[in-house]
């Protein structure tokens, strides 16, 4: 069989599809803990001051994580809510933590289900694509 023009490229382009969907939701909800970890430490020390101060406010924390000398220079120059009412406040960390996790899982089941989707579509496809159609006219051609 030859594939050629816009059929086979669409062809293509919808099996890929259907791969970098799979993949991509495998990796949200393959992901564990120490690895958000690592990307959420990594983006906070490259974001500008003004950037964590946002995120302090918006979110209410101060901080990152209490793992290193920088977290109490950060907490000195946090200007969240919580630094008012209480003596501590959460770490930034911690939230954006929980909040990664619920979308990396949210993102992950719904592309999962997308993809397997797509797959029983084309199979669906493939299986009666060529069927005939029982109340036609059985001396009509195809």
């Amino acid at each position: 069989m030859v594939c050629g023009g816009f059929a086979c490229s669409r062809n293509a382009l919808c099996a890929l599809n259907v791969v970098y969907m799979f993949g991509i939701s495998c990796s949200c909800l393959a992901i564990n803990r120490s690895k958000q970890t690592d990307v959420i430490s990594a983006s906070w020390w490259v974001m500008s001051n003004k950037t964590r101060d946002e995120l302090e406010r918006s979110f209410d924390c101060c901080g990152l994580f209490n793992l290193t000398h920088q977290y109490q220079q950060d907490y000195a120059l946090c200007t969240a809510i919580c630094k008012s009412r209480s003596p501590t406040c959460q770490m930034c960390g911690e939230k954006f933590l929980k909040h990664s996790d619920e979308a990396l899982k949210i993102l992950g089941g719904v592309g999962l289900f997308f993809s397997f989707t797509e797959i029983l579509g084309v199979w669906l496809a493939m299986r009666f694509r060529n069927q005939k159609d029982p109340l036609a006219n059985p001396s009509a051609f195809l």
